[in-house]
């Protein structure tokens, strides 16, 4: 949740990167300034701005209105955050960058801000509904970020987990497999004759088969299941009584009629609780997250008014 928290701060820092892009044409990425409740915010120009509650070190004042030092500090890290990595000489890191950006930024945004609330431009309905708006998606971000922090999961239900798909907690196997594919069964019964009787393979993959994997002596290398995409080649050449070094019996499929050798096995292990661990904690806490947040949603529904207007969209 706290990715999205990010997201969502970044999507606002956007917002204000298009509106500072428009009244000052910086080339440079915007800041954050405190804002000012609507009460607040209704001075008429005459007089002065209400003094703000100041909670951090004070860096500088724009008349009334303090800038902190973990105000700059979380700007410049939203600002660094942003920089591309292929350009990281772009990001701010010294004193010297700090107070420029300070100076720069920071004070002419407030110095902006001021008069934009002295002139009553928060009064604008346009304005109020995209205020409003953020407020609202943010405090939904805020509210499911509280509401998943909570949740927890216990060691018994990650061995539970654990216990219950153990088969499938397994390193994805692989085997080296050779293919002769031929049109008919005919051809492929003479072919597994010669193969029991001790002729090669990868020569008699070369001279008869019919499939691409001709050329490499049917040699398909290291594969997974489901790499063919039909199951009877799967059920066939990932079979456990399929051993090293042996053959298949003929199985048909879209192509024509099939055997296969099983050169190599690899991968496949067993992954054990304690490897799992994390993994199994991350995907059942977000499962339990979501869950949670799906029981809140269901209650909120239960106990609301809903009407929809279907009508009206065109």
């Amino acid at each position: 949740m706290g990715d999205i928290r990010h997201k969502r701060v970044k999507l606002v820092l956007l917002f204000f990167v298009i509106l500072s892009f428009s009244l000052i044409g910086c080339d440079k990425l915007p800041f954050k300034i405190p804002f000012l409740s609507s009460q607040e915010a209704a001075t008429p120009q005459k007089q002065e701005l209400p003094q703000l509650k100041v909670t951090g070190t004070v860096v500088a004042k724009v008349n009334n209105i303090p800038i902190t030092l973990e105000d700059l500090n979380e700007d410049i890290n939203n600002f660094n955050s942003l920089v591309p990595e292929d350009n990281p000489q772009l990001k701010i890191t010294t004193k010297e960058q700090k107070i420029d950006y300070l100076k720069n930024e920071m004070v002419r945004r407030a110095l902006l801000y001021q008069d934009a609330l002295k002139r009553g431009l928060d009064k604008k309905e346009d304005i109020v509904r995209i205020l409003e708006k953020t407020k609202s998606d943010l405090l939904v971000v805020e509210l499911v970020r509280q509401e998943a922090e909570n949740v927890e999961v216990t060691t018994q239900e990650i061995n539970n987990y654990y216990d219950t798909y153990k088969d499938d907690l397994k390193e994805p196997e692989e085997r080296r497999i050779r293919e002769v594919v031929v049109p008919t069964e005919f051809e492929a019964r003479e072919i597994l004759i010669q193969l029991l009787q001790g002729a090669d393979f990868a020569t008699i993959a070369t001279q008869k088969s019919k499939a691409v994997s001709s050329k490499n002596g049917g040699d398909l290398g290291f594969i997974e299941k489901g790499a063919k995409n039909f199951k009877e080649f799967d059920e066939i050449a990932f079979s456990g009584t399929l051993e090293a070094g042996k053959i298949s019996n003929i199985f048909k499929g879209a192509d024509g009629y099939y055997i296969v050798k099983l050169e190599a096995k690899r991968g496949g292990k067993q992954m054990s609780l304690s490897d799992m661990w994390d993994d199994i904690k991350r995907a059942l806490t977000f499962l339990k997250q979501q869950q949670k947040i799906e029981n809140i949603i269901n209650q909120l529904y239960n106990n609301a008014k809903i009407e929809l207007y279907e009508g009206a969209i065109q």
